[in-house]
């Protein structure tokens, strides 16, 4: 995979995708399907011949560019506090990910399980976002603060959309490990932030003049 500044915009919009989604579900009880199902499929694919096929296309990615050209915009009511903040959790919890070779191993070996049982249920099957649900609490939860997911109680009680939540958060970090290894850090967002969105501006261009 060639390490270009596009590359990690389309990392980093996988991160904010996965932000998005989180809200979504906690807030409405549903989300962007097409989004959805492109972040929980991103967690098995684990080698891409070219970044955008760890989400399928770019065009399973509109939500995600559109949040970051947001996040990202010189305009301050454009911007979303409750999303900022679960980027910023998602981004803190892969660095210490990062740093945990015991806790990379079991999460490598438990998305590896998923992708073998494949062959009894869809991931976006019940039991396999459950099996997700529980990867993200027994291995990223505890390396960090939890995150507090903000939204509606009567939705967020549900166990179906608790396990969506926490499926969509491990899609997160899984997108924040590639834009690590991309080469992305942190204080890039805020020095090269011009770039970032540039890259951003050009993907939704893309994806609107091809009908996405």
């Amino acid at each position: 995979m060639n390490n270009t500044e596009l590359d990690k915009a389309i990392a980093l919009a996988g991160v904010c995708q996965s932000a998005s989604l989180v809200k979504l579900l906690a807030r409405k009880g549903k989300a962007d399907e097409q989004a959805f199902a492109a972040s929980i499929n991103s967690l098995i694919v684990t080698d891409p011949k070219q970044v955008e096929d760890v989400f399928g296309s770019m065009d399973n990615l509109t939500l995600g560019f559109t949040t970051l050209e947001s996040q990202l915009s010189s305009k301050p009511d454009a911007k979303d506090a409750e999303i900022t903040r679960y980027i910023a959790s998602i981004l803190g919890l892969e660095r210490k990910l990062s740093r945990h070779s015991k806790s990379m191993n079991e999460l490598g070996e438990r998305i590896s399980h998923i992708k073998r049982q494949q062959t009894l249920y869809d991931l976006l099957d019940e039991p396999a976002l459950a099996n997700m649900a529980r990867i993200y609490s027994d291995v990223i939860s505890p390396i960090g603060p939890k995150i507090q997911v903000a939204g509606d109680p009567n939705i967020l009680k549900q166990t179906s959309i608790q396990h969506r939540v926490r499926a969509c958060l491990l899609a997160g970090v899984r997108a924040a490990v590639l834009w690590r290894q991309l080469g992305g850090k942190r204080r890039q967002i805020l020095f090269s932030r011009k770039t970032i969105l540039s890259c951003a501006e050009q993907a939704l261009q893309r994806l609107n003049a091809s009908g996405a």
